[in-house]
């Protein structure tokens, strides 16, 4: 849903929780948000089925739901990294899968073919339930670790688009924070220093991931979202 309140236009989740898009949306302007009409955001999807089943649409009504990658068909999207950059493969294969403190315990085929929180399709056996806990681009390293190596404190977030505001206000600022689409949420208090915000959890959230988008929450409102840069697992980011 969209409204304007306070000379700005604020995205808010709609009505259908379990069809809300508002995380995908952080990023639109304030510019592109005043030419934006969001129609369904006050409907369920069952009501919206209803209303085109009646208006005739019913092959549209029918028609079951996807929940793979758009672009990608097949749900492979190494496959579709293979074929997009036919020279990937030869480029970053024969990196070391590395362990929590740095030692190397097996090769893998490159770091772009690897996402954070994987534990399937490592071509591996590590000798207990392994996950991929970071991943180090300069390096083509994948760390690997046990599930609780996940987990991390804080993050820095950058590329930012704010929505609700046009800056988190001095002092500091509590929101629901996600880190993906399917996440609920954890509270995090935002600091906003210069074009980057600084995100400490009240408690641990496992697989931040590099390259994600989070976005933050004021009960319903998007106040707005970045791209994450860095996750930290203990302690103070403050300082970074």
């Amino acid at each position: 849903q969209i409204r304007q309140e306070n000379g700005r236009y604020v995205i808010s989740k709609g009505v259908d929780v379990l069809k809300d898009q508002s995380y995908v949306l952080w990023g639109i302007s304030q510019e592109s948000l005043a030419r934006t009409l969001l129609p369904l955001g006050g409907m369920t999807k069952q009501e919206i089925r209803e209303e085109a089943k009646q208006r005739g649409f019913v092959d549209l009504v029918n028609k079951s739901e996807s929940y793979e990658i758009c672009f990608v068909p097949d749900n492979d999207y190494r496959g579709f990294l293979k074929r997009r950059v036919p020279e990937l493969e030869e480029q970053v294969k024969g990196g070391n899968f590395v362990d929590q403190e740095g030692k190397v315990i097996g090769q893998h085929e490159g770091y772009p073919f690897y996402t954070i929180g994987q534990r399937k399709g490592l071509g591996k056996a590590f000798g207990f339930p392994a996950f991929v806990t970071e991943i180090r681009k300069e390096t083509n390293e994948v760390v690997i670790g046990k599930i609780e190596d996940l987990n991390r404190t804080a993050m820095v977030v950058g590329q930012l688009n704010l929505q609700k505001y046009a800056k988190i206000p001095e002092g500091g600022l509590d929101a629901l924070t996600k880190v993906r689409y399917k996440d609920s949420g954890t509270i995090g208090y935002l600091v906003q220093d210069a074009d980057k915000i600084k995100v400490e959890f009240t408690e641990e959230v496992a697989g931040i991931a590099p390259g994600q988008a989070a976005v933050f929450y004021e009960g319903d409102d998007v106040i707005g979202g970045g791209w994450i840069l860095k996750s930290y697992k203990k302690g103070s980011i403050w300082d970074n």
